[in-house]
């Protein structure tokens, strides 16, 4: 028997209130004109990941998802969450010129491109 939409809206807003976001294993390397960062995100959509690159001294590149939903459960066993993701990463230098990103299959996939970071940018995935 599925929650009623109020309830489950309710309980994840409370969710997402309370929830320290899990912090993502990322595998990272170089690859021609691009650092590449692979990240697994299961259970949630493109539009819900934000990717950021910002400036600085190192520039860094952070991103994030919330949670897709969040209804009441009695688990038997929990293991992991659906969502609440979070993970920053220090852009080497030489890198920060762009920014590209894709989830696909639960995994997402974060390019920053070669060149220097001039300012700002926050995408959401394809």
């Amino acid at each position: 028997m599925t929650a009623p939409h109020d309830h489950v809206t309710t309980a994840t807003a409370t969710t997402e209130a309370e929830m320290r976001p899990q912090r993502v294993p990322v595998n990272v390397y170089a690859a021609g004109e691009a650092m590449v960062v692979i990240a697994p995100m299961p259970a949630v959509r493109a539009q819900d990941v934000c990717v950021e690159l910002r400036p600085g001294s190192p520039s860094t590149v952070r991103f994030w998802a919330h949670v897709r939903s969040a209804g009441p459960r009695e688990y038997l066993v929990h293991e992991w969450e659906y969502g609440g993701y979070e993970r920053q990463l220090e852009v080497p230098s030489g890198f920060g010129g762009g920014l590209e990103a894709v989830l696909h299959n639960g995994q997402l996939v974060v390019r920053v491109l070669r060149g220097d970071c001039t300012g700002a940018h926050t995408i959401t995935p394809s």
